[in-house]
């Protein structure tokens, strides 16, 4: 199964640390790795041929936007990826199930390779609420898209984020079978699953044996090159 390690630096890492960065990936294979910096960071990641991803874009095509970006700005730049519907825009940016879905739209007309993020609340979780949440996220985010070929889905609960706190390996697995079933359930096709949610160097080697995700989304981790390389290097031989 193929699998992939998306890095999601967030808004972190001044210039000169993204120097230092990027200096510490030279002569490494990043093969399997998509490097999801702030955005205006993307292109010392682009000329250095490594493949990245936008961590969000606007709901809108172009215009008089100020200080957005366009799904079409991004694939003009050959950027492949992009993060969508993450816990953080949907909290603190108010992104509802709507707007996410206008931007899966705009993405995949300009053939970028959406990663939609999907997660419940700890009080979704203690009212065994986690699936209705789940499928609920998938069935508007998607809604009227015919093709999933480029589609990824990041399920990362929101409660465990940044928190230490993590699923077990039964219920991440169970997981990611509902949302396999249920992308089966509505376009009989699989569908690349990726676990996020507190990724780290020390937790990837028990994370490592569910053997029906196809990757990790990382946070924090991944601002530490040494810690990323050891995340994928568990992974990705």
């Amino acid at each position: 199964m193929e699998k992939i390690i998306v890095a999601n630096m967030k808004m972190n890492l001044h210039f000169d640390e993204v120097n230092n960065y990027l200096n510490e990936f030279k002569n490494y294979n990043t093969s399997g790795l998509v490097f999801c910096p702030t955005s205006i960071y993307l292109p010392y990641f682009l000329n250095s041929n490594y493949e990245v991803g936008i961590q969000n874009y606007a709901m809108y095509e172009n215009g008089a936007y100020t200080g957005e970006i366009s799904a079409s700005q991004v694939k003009s730049m050959n950027i492949n990826y992009a993060i969508i519907g993450h816990s953080e825009r949907r909290e603190y940016f108010e992104e509802t199930d709507n707007i996410i879905n206008k931007k899966i739209k705009l993405g995949l007309e300009n053939n970028l390779k959406i990663i939609l993020c999907i997660g419940e609340t700890l009080n979704h979780k203690e009212n065994n609420q986690t699936n209705e949440i789940l499928k609920k996220q998938i069935v508007e985010g998607l809604k009227d898209i015919k093709d999933i070929n480029n589609i990824i889905i990041a399920y990362e609960p929101i409660w465990s984020i940044g928190t230490g706190l993590i699923p077990t390996n039964d219920e991440i697995y169970d997981t990611t079978n509902f949302i396999k079933e249920e992308i089966n359930r509505l376009y009989n096709k699989d569908i690349m699953v990726l676990y996020g949610g507190s990724v780290t160097d020390e937790n990837i080697n028990v994370l490592s044996e569910i053997n029906n995700l196809s990757g990790f989304l990382v946070g924090g981790a991944s601002l530490k090159p040494d810690k990323l390389k050891r995340i994928k290097e568990t992974i990705i031989y």
